[in-house]
């Protein structure tokens, strides 16, 4: 089956349509299934720069799997800010919760509530130490609350950089961070990290490097985050582009999303959850669900995923360096 992409692609095991192609620089989407409703959340603004003050964050959700959406909501567009959309997820009501990165000389992070994907409260902008360059999707652990993991630090290669994780037990309105490690280098430093409770305190985690070449971080905890265990993967079709991870406890399977640039290929790897996480450089190989036209190494990727029922949804962006789109994938869930 081949289907039509709208950035002139061809997708073999994904029907992929346009969320937003606005002229601007549409960017770093955030997805998230409220009931059967989507929600993709997205920042615009000028060019590939996280700190102009131009860029705002909007919202546009749909009702019949992401082939229709409707029309664009501001979330947030404060002149004195870049504002960018970073992580997601559900509070214990079942509400969609979005952090937003608001970058300047002051760089804080607030976090948004919606019952719809069209009005959103604000309801926390945590004091955090160190300030992370990204706040990552949200997720549950029993016993523990919400989690987040975070990053922080410099993308040059003189710099220490870190990570942790932080937590809330009141829906996301107080937050306590803890660093799991500091000082690293930057080819030791985990960013942009996906994560999925696997149960019995087990959680999996596969997070982008900053090494300039190829691969994926792989972290795991067995003790509901109190200690975190961090290797590198076998995957090593990717580069400096975002994971996202889904975990269907039926199946018992993982699918790995991620964006390879350069040659504009959507792919997922799925596996095992109980084989992977002891074994991370045993990943099988990737299935390409979907590919741009135009190769190029920055301007797109960025994936992050959601479900609803048996269809996976992963949503990208793609273009040039002042112009580009929104997209989302929909593929059948693994085992099914």
């Amino acid at each position: 089956m081949q289907n039509p992409s709208p950035d002139g692609s061809s997708a073999s095991l994904a029907q992929v349509w346009m969320v937003q192609d606005v002229p601007g620089y549409n960017s770093w989407p955030m997805i998230q299934a409220i009931g059967d409703r989507l929600v993709c959340a997205y920042s615009r603004g000028a060019a590939h720069d996280i700190g102009e003050v131009v860029r705002g964050v909007y919202t546009r959700t749909s009702t019949d799997g992401g082939r229709t959406w409707t029309a664009e909501v501001c979330v947030s567009n404060d002149p004195a800010f870049g504002e960018v959309t970073i992580g997601k997820g559900l509070d214990e009501t079942g509400a969609m919760l979005l952090w937003v990165r608001c970058w300047s000389a002051h760089p804080h992070h607030d976090l948004y509530r919606t019952v719809d994907g069209v009005h959103f409260d604000r309801i926390s902008t945590p004091g955090l130490s160190p300030i992370p360059m990204q706040i990552t999707d949200i997720f549950a652990v029993p016993g523990v609350g919400l989690m987040s993991l975070w990053f922080a630090g410099d993308y040059r290669a003189d710099c220490r950089n870190s990570w942790g994780v932080i937590t809330s037990t009141d829906g996301g309105r107080v937050w306590k961070q803890r660093t799991i490690e500091a000082g690293l280098e930057k080819g030791d430093w985990p960013t942009e990290q996906s994560a999925a409770y696997l149960g019995k305190g087990r959680i999996l985690v596969i997070a982008r490097t900053e090494r300039g070449g190829k691969c994926q971080f792989q972290i795991t905890s067995t003790d509901g985050g109190a200690t975190w265990t961090r290797t590198t993967t076998n995957i090593d079709d990717v580069c400096e582009s975002t994971p996202s991870l889904i975990f269907d406890a039926q199946t018992g399977l993982v699918a790995n999303y991620y964006y390879q640039r350069g040659r504009r290929q959507l792919k997922r790897r799925m596996v095992k959850a109980d084989w992977i996480f002891d074994h991370p450089l045993a990943w099988p190989e990737p299935e390409v669900l979907a590919e741009g036209k135009e190769p190029r190494d920055y301007d797109a990727g960025n994936v992050n995923t959601t479900v609803i029922g048996n269809t996976h949804f992963a949503a990208y962006y793609t273009g040039s360096t002042t112009d580009t789109a929104v997209l989302v994938a929909a593929t059948a869930a693994p085992g099914t």
